[in-house]
Formats: structure tokens, sequence, C-alpha cells
């Protein structure tokens, strides 16, 4: 399961979850938009398990990003 390993440093988990949060904050407020909130909500969900993974989708595919 080397495609799960730890990827990302400190830094990179803040970020990812503070962009995580501001996803799903964007989706509350788009609720009426079905399918932006849908988008929003899954985006967010999606980088706030990166973030307490310590797992970045685009570095395990090999992809070098700044953070």
């Amino acid at each position: 399961m080397s495609f799960f390993k730890q990827n990302i440093d400190r830094l990179g988990r803040l970020v990812r979850g503070a962009c995580g949060l501001c996803c799903l904050g964007g989706a509350f407020f788009l609720r009426d938009h079905m399918v932006a909130a849908v988008a929003l909500g899954g985006s967010g969900l999606f980088m706030l398990f990166e973030a307490f993974k310590g797992w970045c989708v685009a570095r395990a595919c090999g992809l070098k990003t700044p953070l």
C-alpha cells in the first residue's frame, strides 16, 4: 500500500485542512445550488481526508506540489 503512504509535511496538512474547511463552508452557503454544493462538499471532504491522512493524491501520482 505504498500509494497511500504519508507524503506531505505538517504545513501541507494544515493548508489542505484549511482549504477543506473553506470548501465545506462554501458548500453550506451554496446549498440552494445543489450541483455546486455537492461538488464543493465532496472536494472539501476529500481535502480533509488528505489532511488527516497526511497524503496528497497529486504527489502520489508523481506531480510535484509546492506545499
